[in-house]
């Protein structure tokens, strides 16, 4: 986040990934902060860190705002507005969107009136979503170009698995309804990312909310209880197109489109099945799915399943579209491949920060198609 001031004169953010690489770097981020499941009956917390290398405080947290109930599990963010209103002067990034994934409540965050300390704004209560919306467990935040805040969804109320979209006005933040239209919907629902010159947006599967609310559990596989497919949709009219499989229990987590707007291609990160697969237009005008990158388990001792695939979270391209950054939940590494022939990604970097099969833990690995030995403990002085 930048402090105000310093992000233009036209209207939020840049014209273009490009200009928005010459920008000046970031001087605070906004952290949420998750206590559920962790046996700490408190409140998950946003959380401000100082990430300005000339500031006393450098990568420091400098504020924490603790959200007013227990057990939402925030998630992902997003903002009110962004570039996509970059030539309307009468918008401005003001507020963080931050969807919980289990209560299903939607905070509103005031970034504007005191960066280093955001205050909250307003909650979207949960019988707003269902009785407007008919869905749940919200997750990925959008801003649109239209002025309103597209946020996708895993399920209904009820837990039960259903891709869909809630849409809240920016400027008021109530709760107007759904985005798609028609009775054909996806059986899941996850991320999403749109390209508007290809009248398309691809949303993505993590599976059943009432499974997933529980934690991941070996025996739920193969059961149809996780998802496996990319979901195609007409822009223009709101409705699903198509479904792009790419396999079972693979759950195909973050998808992120090339940041070039002309681009007809991007990547997604499947997490239970350590692939990304390169999304892409074919010349008939549907959508078609390869893996092109496969992180292979380790052998290991010490964990619920003799092999620890490497699971796959976050996802994201760097704006010149030159690299392909993700992380490995379990095994703990971050990695950079370079996408200049995006059908052939490089791997050229890679860091452990974590997980579960560092040097002196209970994991001990008995086989690795990739490293010599166990990486050493992540420490932060």
């Amino acid at each position: 986040y930048f402090l105000p001031g310093k992000c233009g004169s036209c209207g939020p953010g840049y014209a273009s990934p490009l200009d928005a690489m010459k920008g000046p770097r970031e001087e605070i981020i906004y952290i949420p902060c998750i206590y559920r499941n962790t046996g700490k009956k408190i409140p998950d917390f946003l959380a401000t860190v100082d990430v300005d290398p000339k500031s006393p405080s450098y990568s420091q947290v400098i504020h924490r705002l603790p959200m007013p109930n227990v057990g939402d599990e925030l998630h992902h963010s997003g903002w009110n507005v962004c570039s996509s209103c970059h030539g309307d002067p009468g918008k401005s990034r003001d507020f963080l969107i931050l969807p919980a994934l289990i209560s299903s409540r939607i905070y509103i965050v005031d970034v504007r009136t005191e960066p280093r300390a955001p205050r909250l704004f307003k909650v979207v209560n949960p019988e707003d979503v269902f009785w407007k919306c008919g869905l749940g467990y919200p997750h990925t935040a959008h801003c649109l170009g239209s002025g309103e805040i597209m946020i996708s969804t895993l399920g209904d109320p009820a837990g039960n698995g259903k891709g869909g979209f809630i849409l809240l006005d920016a400027k008021t933040f109530e709760v107007k309804g759904t985005w798609e239209k028609g009775d054909k919907v996806p059986p899941m629902g996850y991320d999403f990312w749109y390209q508007p010159r290809h009248n398309v947006l691809i949303s993505t599967e993590w599976g059943i909310p009432k499974i997933l609310g529980y934690g991941f559990d070996p025996n739920d596989l193969n059961k149809g209880r996780y998802g496996r497919r990319l979901n195609v949709w007409d822009w223009s009219s709101h409705r699903y197109l198509q479904a792009i499989d790419v396999g079972e229990d693979s759950a195909p987590l973050e998808i992120r489109f090339l940041h070039d707007p002309d681009a007809s291609q991007g990547f997604v990160g499947c997490t239970i099945s350590s692939a990304i697969h390169r999304f892409y237009k074919t010349q008939d005008g549907a959508w078609a799915a390869q893996k092109v990158i496969q992180v292979p388990s380790k052998k290991v001792q010490g964990w619920i399943l003799p092999e620890m695939p490497a699971f796959i979270t976050d996802i994201l391209i760097s704006l010149d579209d030159r690299f392909l950054y993700f992380s490995n939940w379990l095994h703990g590494d971050v990695r950079q491949y370079d996408i200049s022939d995006p059908q052939n990604p490089r791997l050229v970097g890679q860091v452990f920060v974590g997980g579960s099969i560092s040097k002196g833990g209970p994991v001990r690995v008995c086989e690795d198609e990739e490293l010599r030995s166990q990486p050493e403990p992540f420490v932060i002085q």
